[in-house]
């Protein structure tokens, strides 16, 4: 075990069982995954999974994923489980990477928002996997499905650490509901979402929402290429097109904006704060004190490891707007890219004289 890993928090057995009955129960259990923290109840409890959407505010037509555990059956979930679908849980479960499939009939439709699909995810992160196999031990049949998005408010930022959960849901936590800590989130965003549910229709793979696990390593496992989104693509969670904001409003910016807002011009009104990954020169104190600077890695997967940390933080730092350089237009980038313009499009700004 490397020092990373040794010095990130584990949950007792205790609370690993107390939250295991509390899905049990009917009630809600926040967890941490590899990529960000998710807000869980029995996939099977139709009145468990309105309490999520309750909770987070989240409206009724936007499916959920539900979480199982490495020794699950995919076939209790699934009605049908194409070779490419074991292909690719061969390639990348326990893993980031969310498969769309046609859902069992005995399988409740509210985690799919009453579609005749699923999302199943089976994650890597320690902490899940034990919940979800205490969850399914408890199970007739040992089959226990968490549905889980991710554990904040709808269209907020997505947790990555512990604490984040906590703030945003102070009331549940003050009623009981276990939270289970495994420190910061190693990925940071959110799964692959990818739709093998219309194969019998002729259609392939289609990539509904890029993640870590990308459309060029997809591609390379089944041998056949992955399609954009056509518009009877099933529904699937964190798509609209406003979604992961924070409250302070963002603009994304491109080189010469940048370069402007470090003369100081066209800067809004308040302190603002500028988000790039490049090696910028520390600004003259004149307009260090209505410009701050935030330097983040400029590679894609450490950016996005950091990304909704980041913007939690400066969230809380009294700043007028986030000034967020975009991304390069490169596959590589394509999940940060996703992330980042959601939350953009969460804003309509007045850039008209930038």
């Amino acid at each position: 075990m490397n020092s990373k890993a040794a010095a990130q928090p584990v949950p007792s057995q205790q609370e690993i069982d107390r939250a295991a009955r509390c899905l049990a129960e009917g009630g809600l259990a926040a967890f941490p995954t590899e990529t960000v923290y998710g807000l869980g109840a029995d996939a099977e409890n139709p009145q468990a999974v309105a309490r999520i959407y309750a909770a987070k505010g989240r409206p009724a037509n936007h499916p959920v994923i539900v979480h199982i555990a490495p020794e699950g059956d995919v076939d209790y979930w699934a009605a049908q489980v194409p070779d490419q679908a074991r292909k690719l849980m061969q390639a990348f479960w326990p893993g980031p990477l969310t498969l769309i499939l046609k859902r069992a009939p005995h399988i409740p439709d509210t985690v799919s928002a009453g579609q005749d699909s699923v999302g199943l995810r089976c994650p890597s992160h320690p902490v899940a996997q034990d919940l979800l196999r205490a969850f399914a031990a408890l199970k007739p049949g040992g089959q226990g499905g968490v549905a889980a998005p991710s554990a904040n408010k709808f269209g907020q930022v997505s947790p990555t650490l512990a604490e984040h959960v906590r703030g945003e849901f102070p009331d549940e936590v003050a009623q009981g509901m276990p939270v289970l800590d495994g420190g910061a989130a190693e990925v940071g965003i959110e799964s692959t979402i990818l739709d093998l549910s219309r194969l019998d229709q002729g259609v392939g793979a289609v990539l509904l929402r890029p993640g870590h696990i990308s459309a060029v390593q997809i591609a390379a496992v089944l041998g056949q290429p992955v399609h954009s989104p056509d518009a009877a693509a099933p529904r699937a969670s964190g798509t609209l097109k406003a979604h992961y904001a924070p409250h302070t409003p963002l603009e994304l910016i491109d080189g010469a904006r940048q370069a402007r807002a470090l003369r100081g011009e066209g800067l809004p009104d308040g302190r603002c704060v500028l988000v790039s990954y490049d090696d910028l020169p520390a600004l003259p104190a004149d307009l260090s004190a209505r410009l701050q600077l935030r330097i983040v890695p400029a590679d894609p997967a450490h950016y996005a490891q950091a990304l909704y940390a980041t913007l939690r933080e400066l969230d809380h730092g009294g700043y007028a707007r986030l000034l967020v350089q975009a991304p390069p237009r490169t596959p590589d980038w394509d999940a940060v890219n996703d992330r980042i313009g959601r939350a953009a499009a969460a804003f309509a700004l007045d850039t008209s004289g930038f």
